[in-house]
């Protein structure tokens, strides 16, 4: 390989994951640095890494700082000019690799690269962080090519193509080291979920460009952490996604906007208390109160450098809104 890429996997308990997902990872990575960075688990993973798998580098975090600031802290210790950011619940397949580098080496301009996301649990559908490629509609609300909600669409190779993106996985997550710490890595104080997205975003406002390889592809189970009918998962994905709007978004849009999203997010409040119970209708409460706490600071991590629009019409389900 041209240049020097690192595959970090955040490990916070995860003993399970790592035995089952790291051997893959070795296997049909020979020619890459390996890093675990573990959060302070509480299980035996270190010294199950230690005992089984002694190629693996280990950096120990001090505390459990989620996700983003998991890897923030990690990734200051690992040199190398490309990351790869892996759940530990991925099962990697032979020539991951190769695409997502070729995309790098022939188009400066594209800093983040995802490949093709399927289930582990069933391999002919993709799954639902990331599946063929994130994008974003004119209301902030993510979703993917291959999974729109919780519909999950077949593979059946309509997404093998290289494209760009609004936004790449966390799962899998191939970033320039330069680009991430020129934005100053993951915003921390989102903890977990979205936090790829607002990275994403913001590296499209100074001009770069997010990518997709259908040549590459990863089994992901999704839900390691947290599944998908957690009431904190609920509480994260709504504060994260209105402080990363009141960051990104232009001015123009900003305000009103912000104000239809708070008011959508009552409606679904309500929907999702009815169907999964009082602590999903608290953790809309409780987001909307945490995205006030944390205003004054991200008002001042807006950025300078905004497009005319946030988003490129071709990716919108939902044009008819603006």
């Amino acid at each position: 390989m041209p240049h020097k890429l690192a595959v970090a996997i955040l490990n916070w308990n995860g003993k399970n994951w790592l035995e089952k997902f790291l051997p893959s990872v070795i296997q049909f990575s020979q020619k890459t640095d390996i890093y675990v960075i573990d959060n302070l688990s509480t299980d035996d993973s270190i010294e199950f890494l230690k005992h089984n798998f002694p190629t693996v580098t280990i950096i120990s975090n001090d505390k459990n700082y989620g996700f983003a600031g998991g890897y923030n802290e990690g990734l200051k210790k690992i040199d190398a000019d490309y990351y790869c950011l892996l759940n530990s619940d991925v099962e990697v397949t032979e020539n991951w690799i190769d695409p997502v580098l070729e995309l790098f080496e022939n188009n400066s301009e594209i800093v983040a690269v995802q490949p093709k996301i399927l289930s582990y649990d069933n391999k002919k559908f993709f799954e639902f962080a990331g599946a063929g490629g994130g994008l974003i509609d004119n209301l902030g609300y993510p979703y993917c090519r291959g999974r729109v909600f919780d519909n999950l669409e077949e593979d059946k190779g309509q997404y093998d193509d290289e494209t760009e993106i609004f936004w790449a996985s966390g799962c899998c997550f191939f970033i320039r080291s330069k680009d991430f710490w020129e934005q100053k890595g993951f915003d921390a104080r989102f903890f977990a979920h979205q936090e790829e997205i607002d990275l994403c975003w913001r590296l499209i406002n100074t001009g770069k460009k997010i990518f997709y390889t259908g040549k590459s592809t990863v089994y992901h189970v999704g839900g390691g952490t947290l599944n998908k009918q957690s009431a904190q998962k609920t509480y994260l994905n709504i504060r994260n996604n209105l402080s990363m709007m009141l960051k990104n978004l232009p001015f123009a849009k900003l305000i009103w906007l912000i104000f239809f999203r708070l008011c959508l997010d009552g409606i679904a409040g309500i929907y999702f208390g009815f169907k999964h119970g009082f602590p999903h209708l608290w953790a809309v409460v409780r987001a909307h109160f945490g995205f006030y706490a944390q205003l004054p600071g991200t008002i001042r991590l807006r950025q300078t450098h905004q497009k005319a629009s946030f988003y490129q019409s071709k990716w919108l389900i939902f044009k008819h809104f603006l």
